[in-house]
């Protein structure tokens, strides 16, 4: 029999310590083959009938419980361990992904600032496009501009385009478009540029835009010669609109390289130091033709005609009357032509006149009814005219039989032509007919 091994708390007898040292002995004596061997008890190799061990009940084990998550120790509901979710090699509970985690702060992926901020913020980003793309669709968005005319639709269409840090483009593009535009387009540029001041662009976008301009300035003369007059002036339109400094003349001074840029700057500087220079500039590329006063069309049209008739420069005139912008009053024109031959009273001015007539006709600029209705103009106001010119019907009847051989007058317009204001008689006695024989007075 074993010894029995008595509590650390009690005192052992003497006779006790004895026998366990004669024990101890006699163990010693004993051969390797003579040692007592003992094995772990297994519960589940003696079990009686019953399924009791040493008076425990045990549970009949089999080899499928080796790889089961339930726990061994009897104990619990009998559910899976964590729910099925632990182990090697599981995904986890359905719907774990969805719930917080502990976060490692030794992850390398942990940021603490957007941790200890609460919620996290998501906004979408939009990649920024190739400057090929915003030019492309800049350039629609200003022609579209030019057509209706609403600044604020441009600047909601340019802010979609998400300029990010090319905003610059936005001015240098509608300028490099408004130099091949007539000058209503290039007022609607500058009117563009100055609304989306503030609201899109700023202040340093704008000098950006002047800056890479006079380095283009070489490329950008070869399609529009005026290029380095233009661009001077939307430098001071610009400037007198509040948008940029006046100091931005000095600094694009330092910068400039080439004559053609020191030409557009002295432009600006020229149309700023003039008297009232900055109330000017509202008016650089002058008011749109539907804006304009009658009066002040018609004073263009006979500053035009006199320059015409002085130079006789055809190709001048012809380019004057397109930038007044107003093909509804043409026939002023033509009105204005008509009566100034009347009263210069000059063969060689009826020819020049005659000769503007049939070109601008030739080339549609003046439509074949707005050349009858300036001709019945003149005919409708023959006997005023007639009281400051005398000669005036017979001048008439020269220049629209001129006209009518250049061919560009119908023959109704010359059926409408107004008789002369004297009556002709054949003589005293002939009962008051007249020499054409069309009316007979009693």
């Amino acid at each position: 029999m074993e010894p029995e091994i008595m509590d650390n708390t009690e005192m052992e007898s003497p006779a006790a310590v004895g026998s366990r040292t004669e024990l101890s002995k006699s163990a010693e004596n004993l051969t390797v083959d003579q040692r007592i061997k003992k094995k772990a008890k297994r519960l589940t190799r003696h079990l009686s009938k019953d399924g009791m061990a040493n008076g425990v009940h045990v549970i009949q084990t089999t080899r499928s419980w080796k790889n089961t998550r339930r726990p061994r120790n009897g104990y619990g509901r009998g559910l899976p361990k964590k729910g099925g979710a632990g182990g090697k090699g599981v995904w986890g509970k359905l719907g774990s992904e969805l719930e917080e985690e502990d976060i490692d702060k030794n992850d390398p992926n942990y940021d603490s600032d957007s941790l200890e901020h609460g919620e996290i913020e998501l906004a979408p980003v939009i990649p920024e496009a190739p400057d090929e793309e915003l030019r492309k669709s800049g350039e629609m968005i200003i022609l579209e501009y030019y057509e209706h005319g609403e600044s604020s639709e441009a600047a909601i269409a340019f802010d979609e385009l998400n300029f990010h840090n090319k905003k610059h483009m936005i001015p240098q593009l509608a300028i490099e478009i408004a130099l091949d535009h007539k000058p209503s387009h290039r007022e609607m540029t500058s009117r563009l540029i100055s609304d989306l001041y503030g609201q899109l662009i700023k202040q340093r976008d704008i000098a950006s835009a002047f800056d890479r301009l006079l380095k283009d300035l070489p490329d950008l003369i070869l399609d529009t010669p005026d290029a380095p007059t233009a661009l001077g002036n939307f430098l001071a339109r610009a400037i007198a609109d509040d948008c940029v400094p006046p100091k931005l003349i000095e600094v694009l001074k330092d910068k400039a390289e080439t004559d053609l840029a020191k030409q557009v700057l002295l432009r600006a500087d020229t149309l700023l130091s003039m008297k009232h220079g900055l109330a000017r500039l509202d008016n650089v590329w002058g008011v749109g033709g539907g804006l304009r006063p009658v009066k002040s069309l018609i004073r263009q049209m006979v500053l035009l005609l006199k320059e015409y008739i002085s130079s006789g420069d055809l190709k001048e005139a012809t380019r004057c009357l397109l930038d007044l912008e107003v093909p509804h009053f043409h026939h002023e024109l033509v009105y204005e032509a008509i009566v100034m031959t009347l009263e210069v009273i000059s063969a060689n001015v009826e020819e020049q006149m005659c000769k503007l007539l049939k070109s601008l006709s030739a080339s549609i600029i003046i439509t074949p009814d707005m050349m009858d209705r300036g001709f019945l103009r003149v005919f409708d106001d023959m006997p005023d005219i007639i009281l400051d010119v005398p000669l005036a019907s017979t001048i008439l009847e020269r220049f629209v039989d001129q006209c009518y051989k250049a061919g560009f007058i119908s023959d109704e317009l010359i059926k409408r032509l107004p008789m002369r204001g004297r009556k002709r008689f054949v003589s005293e006695g002939d009962g008051g007919r007249v020499k054409d024989g069309s009316v007979t007075f009693h």
